[in-house]
């Protein structure tokens, strides 16, 4: 009788556990937390006494579990998200990571290229090898490279030029051995692939690998980040006004706590991104006094085939009203916008 009663306390917390720790293959988001910039980004030798602050946003991103699954449903600071919505088709795990961080790699690269360019400072842009963003399961790089890692020569050659992979794996016929040099985790690593046909890929041979060209930045003077646990694009436009604070001997922040969202485009427009409601949620709990949210565009036809979408600024705007916040919510299209409004805005 005593082991029948140990046997079902057993199979009790192998179920509770299995509730609380088991991975479904859909993820749980919610509101994250705000993260004064002052202490993230560095400008060598900046600007560094301004009374208020500029702040990135984060939303939380974790794996739902049965428990946590039946929670989220009973919550409206909670969304569920299926997989296919977050990583791509064929996408591991660490690969998302690793895009997540590329991401976050190209926000600072326009960061630094757009606020240089409006305090008037010259930047120089340096090809720095190819950047591999996945690799095809059973493909002809499969275990040999991974994503993450920076191709820097091919056969012995250095790459310095843009479009220079590509060409020299080009010619390249099934069976033909390509020795590369690469990076991975601040080591240098020597592999060699054979090129074999790619997966599902209709008769067609390569590496069967997705990369990027990559691109170093040589600035005066010099921006350091320590952004090392955080990923995504959507830092971009804050990023941008604390470098301008610190490149500029004027208070931008003009004594108030600013927060916002937003990637941040080459060309100086401010992209949509995802979890602007949460981020609202997250920056009120932070005392922000005032919010900058993408004010993107949708098309009528995307309304008209998807009638509850919603910009970001109407996402932010609705959550403002429905937590009763005091923030000032503010759109902006372009970093101009931004600006103009700290401009006109009254000293604390």
């Amino acid at each position: 009788m005593k082991m029948k009663r140990i046997g079902t306390i057993a199979i009790v917390f192998i179920i509770l556990a299995a509730l609380l720790v088991y991975p479904l293959d859909t993820y749980i988001s919610k509101p994250g937390g705000a993260y004064d910039l002052a202490p993230l980004v560095e400008v060598v030798g900046g600007d560094q006494d301004d009374a208020g602050t500029f702040s990135l946003m984060t939303i939380s991103l974790a794996k739902a579990t049965p428990a946590s699954y039946v929670l989220s449903k009973l919550s409206d600071y909670r969304k569920l998200l299926p997989a296919k919505n977050v990583r791509r088709s064929g996408e591991s795990e660490k690969e998302y990571n690793v895009r997540q961080k590329r991401l976050m790699s190209d926000s600072q690269v326009n960061a630094i290229t757009v606020a240089y360019e409006k305090a008037g400072y010259p930047v120089e842009f340096q090809f720095d090898g190819v950047f591999v963003m996945n690799v095809l399961e059973d493909g002809a790089s499969d275990g040999i490279l991974e994503a993450g890692d920076k191709i820097v020569a091919v056969d012995g050659v250095p790459l310095k030029e843009s479009k220079q992979f590509f060409t020299m794996i080009e010619p390249k016929e099934l069976g033909d051995k390509i020795e590369m040099s690469v990076e991975r985790d601040d080591k240098s690593v020597e592999v060699a692939v054979t090129v074999q046909e790619i997966p599902d890929g209709d008769g067609q041979i390569g590496l069967g690998i997705r990369f990027e060209e990559d691109w170093a930045l040589k600035m005066e003077p010099e921006v350091v980040f320590h952004t090392s646990n955080i990923g995504g694009p959507s830092a971009g436009l804050m990023f941008t006004l604390e470098i301008m604070d610190q490149l500029l001997d004027e208070d931008l922040t003009k004594g108030y706590r600013i927060a916002g969202t937003g990637e941040m485009l080459e060309d100086g427009t401010v992209g949509r991104i995802g979890g602007a409601d949460f981020k609202v949620v997250a920056a009120s709990r932070a005392g922000i006094e005032i919010f900058f949210a993408p004010d993107d565009d949708l098309p009528e036809e995307v309304r008209a085939k998807n009638p509850d979408a919603r910009t970001n600024y109407e996402e932010a705007m609705e959550m403002a009203e429905k937590i009763g916040t005091k923030m000032e919510i503010v759109p902006v299209k372009t970093i101009d916008d931004a600006l103009a409004y700290l401009n006109k805005l009254t000293p604390k």
